[in-house]
């Protein structure tokens, strides 16, 4: 089970057990959503050449004259169908804002493509009036009924699902429902959170940091060996797959998947304890995009530092925890203490940050996480960061 917090909702996903009959009528319905998810990227790209308009409402005439005219799509769902419709609009709506916004080209998110039977998984969304939840079972519009394995209760009727098979061919079921709060009890502390590829997450307090645990590195072997599996069974050009290369590719997903798990499994539970321990959280707002074209590629795409930021951030919003989102820039070269900043930024060698200011000698990151809770608003006097009130001081003798 899972769950991410999106604008006010949560995602919680379960395992689907799907029998070989609503696998098939699953298929189905997915072949009959991709023909409309291309028909709608031709119908786009003639109405750019023509300078033509294909909003919404063009694209739901199209469906009901297609449905009308082709009975084979009629047998399927409308729901899904449409929400089809709907999920290129927006994706279609987000290329074009990036390309007004003049976002740079290696940022935009890209016009919606065709979608390929070999590639495209299956991914069938359905709102309210599309599925029926009966018990364990689950029925969608078109007649499929598959098996939910409830690993946890639903906090909430669900508004919405998305129905869909991961790269090692399970099937899961996203259901949304609004967002809950479970407050927890006040500390008084606060902790300055500083990302790195070193160690995952540096703190202002030491039990909290978080090492790079390595789970790619650990599994490089395995990796190493279904990669020449595969090689060797790899099949010629025009030629269908064997057994052998389809059962290499199944188990190299399955151990990236197995990494994948590990990695948001220990993020969630860092998180969990980062916001049970203090109040205010002043978290760095990295992005750790632009270390893909360095050196540090592969260690950073181990260490998963946006997938455990936006986990830090969702507990803080179920557990009405304060989470402050700061601005990274110049934070290897200000000083965690008096605030003076270097005229020169260190380089990465140099793991010790000195101010030429007031003398202060600390780590690199650990000087940096300070820096949060500085540019933040809070007061780093402490080691938790608690700074006692003046009534709270004990009195002079």
């Amino acid at each position: 089970m899972t769950a991410d917090g999106t604008a006010g909702h949560a995602r919680y996903t379960y395992r689907l057990r799907v029998s070989s009959t609503a696998r098939i009528a699953l298929l189905a319905e997915w072949d009959r959503c991709r023909w409309i998810w291309n028909e709608c990227v031709a119908r786009s790209k003639k109405a750019h050449t023509e300078g033509e308009k294909c909003g919404p409402a063009r694209l739901d005439r199209m469906l009901t004259e297609a449905r009308a005219r082709m009975p084979w799509l009629a047998t399927g769902s409308s729901v899904a169908q449409q929400q089809t419709i709907r999920d290129f609009g927006r994706a279609r709506a987000k290329a074009l804002k990036d390309i007004k916004s003049r976002v740079p080209m290696r940022r935009r998110t890209g016009m919606p493509r065709h979608k390929r039977k070999r590639d495209a998984r299956p991914t069938l969304n359905y709102t309210r009036r599309g599925f029926r939840l009966d018990g364990a079972r689950l029925h969608l519009a078109g007649g499929a009924v598959v098996s939910v394995v409830w690993s946890r209760v639903l906090p909430a009727d669900p508004s919405s699902t998305r129905v869909y098979q991961d790269s090692v061919g399970h099937w899961y079921a996203s259901f949304v429902v609004p967002a809950e709060t479970r407050p927890l009890e006040e500390t008084g502390a606060t902790l300055g959170v500083d990302w790195g590829v070193k160690e995952i997450a540096t703190t202002t307090s030491d039990p909290h940091d978080l090492p790079h645990p390595e789970y790619s590195k650990r599994a490089q072997g395995k990796l190493s060996g279904y990669d020449r599996m595969m090689a060797r069974r790899r099949p010629k050009k025009g030629k269908p797959a064997s057994k052998g290369y389809r059962r290499a590719r199944e188990l190299r997903a399955k151990v990236y998947q197995k990494v994948a798990r590990q990695r948001q499994d220990t993020g969630r539970k860092w998180a969990k304890k980062v916001v049970r321990d203090h109040d205010v959280i002043a978290v760095e707002d990295f992005r750790p995009k632009f270390l893909a074209r360095t050196t540090m590629a592969r260690k950073a795409a181990d260490a998963a530092i946006g997938a455990t930021k936006r986990a830090l951030i969702e507990m803080g919003r179920k557990h009405a925890r304060d989470v402050r989102l700061v601005h990274p820039a110049h934070t290897t070269k200000d000083c965690g203490r008096c605030g003076a900043r270097a005229k020169h930024a260190l380089p990465l060698s140099e793991r010790t940050y000195t101010c030429t200011a007031c003398g202060a000698t600390s780590p690199r990151d650990k000087n940096s996480a300070r820096v949060m809770l500085v540019r933040a608003g809070l007061d780093p006097a402490g080691v938790e960061g608690i700074r006692l009130r003046a009534a709270q001081l004990p009195e002079a003798a």
